[in-house]
């Protein structure tokens, strides 16, 4: 079977890794840089600490980073004649980044680039505008992925995927991480652990691929507990970095049912539910459903996490989602069915339903709604 193999982009992986900053500006050529963040971040004084001089700021970016802020940083972009980004904050300042990026040297709506649409082969020129991403959690992976979901001013959220939206460096600090609160340390861990565990299960053959996952997926079992329970430990924190970095560098085997359940719920205006926590409510109940298709690679991971076979791994993804303290049902997030019953068709067309190692139904994405909702 033929393997695509590429990886990926440069990775500046350190514990205070964000000293190369003004190197890397630098060797970009980028002097007029727009940053892009969070309201939080700049609150609790991260942004002061890295000892950026951006000539222009966006700091509204929200949970699920939409085409209406993008066009809101383009504008910032423009006006202060940036010439390249700083992305700085969670997998949604990134991929805000990308998105604004991607209209810097292309003409909206960014429905025309969404990978569903055909919109891959749209995003032309040999290159987008510099970026740099810093992460500051550890679960979106997106440091180093080709993709970008945002939701777009048509009500959902869709996926921009293109080897140009890969950051041209990703700075990895473990110690940025470490202002993170309990909650969303295992929210994130457990989006960084839902990429390793499907891309793993994924139906295409890339080993090199498999490998990284089948590692990031052990240390991220192994010490995402601890970064919770001990959060300034340096050695937690760089753990859960790699794991979230092993889940980037594999998206390209392509993702499963969790994602492609998870995307058209983060679209919900209304609820702005959280990804991460949204793919770990999922993850048990993909398992089970994936049980009979992907025995292989779930005995893999059995082995790797301690237990005795594919069977138990749904009830420990549950346990351990529990453990955390996170919601355990869409219901105790405030979803409802009537949010639930037009979302099985967008989950389906998503592109994530197509790599799920189980063919999917709309019927089986509509079940799977109402088990991950009642819990």
């Amino acid at each position: 079977m033929q393997a695509n193999i590429k990886y990926l982009t440069n990775v500046h992986f350190d514990v205070d890794a964000a000293a190369v900053l003004p190197a890397l500006l630098a060797d970009l050529n980028v002097a007029r840089p727009l940053l892009v963040t969070d309201p939080t971040l700049i609150e609790i004084g991260l942004i002061e600490r890295l000892g950026l001089k951006p000539v222009a700021i966006y700091d509204q970016v929200r949970t699920n980073p939409t085409e209406a802020g993008a066009r809101e940083a383009l504008e910032q972009y423009r006006s202060h004649d940036c010439d390249g980004t700083v992305a700085v904050g969670g997998g949604s300042s990134i991929d805000l980044a990308k998105a604004a990026g991607l209209l810097v040297e292309h003409e909206p709506p960014l429905s025309n680039y969404a990978l569903i649409h055909g919109g891959a082969e749209r995003i032309r020129g040999d290159r987008l505008p510099p970026l740099i991403a810093v992460p500051t959690t550890a679960g979106s992976g997106s440091e180093v992925g080709r993709a970008a979901l945002v939701t777009l001013d048509t009500g959902r959220k869709l996926a921009l995927i293109n080897p140009k939206l890969i950051p041209d460096a990703a700075v990895c600090d473990p110690r940025l991480t470490c202002s993170m609160p309990a909650g969303l340390t295992a929210a994130t861990g457990m989006d960084a652990l839902s990429h390793c565990v499907e891309n793993l299960c994924s139906p295409d053959d890339n080993p090199i691929a498999d490998a990284i996952a089948i590692d990031g997926l052990e240390r991220g079992w192994h010490h995402l507990r601890r970064a919770i329970d001990h959060p300034n430990d340096l050695e937690h924190r760089r753990e859960m970095m790699v794991c979230a970095l092993a889940g980037g560098m594999t998206f390209q085997k392509g993702l499963g049912a969790v994602h492609a359940l998870s995307h058209p719920l983060g679209a919900l205006e209304r609820l702005n539910l959280h990804h991460g926590t949204l793919n770990a409510i999922f993850l048990s109940h993909v398992l089970e459903f994936n049980l009979d298709a992907c025995q292989e690679k779930m005995q893999m991971m059995a082995d790797r996490l301690g237990l005795t076979g594919p069977a138990d791994l749904p009830g420990a993804f549950a346990d351990l989602v529990r453990d955390l303290g996170l919601p355990t049902s869409l219901g105790a997030m405030g979803v409802t069915a009537d949010d639930l019953r037009p979302l099985a068709e967008h989950a389906l067309a998503d592109h994530c339903s197509q790599s799920n190692p189980r063919p999917m139904t709309v019927e089986d994405c509509a079940a799977l709604y109402e088990r991950a909702r009642s819990g």
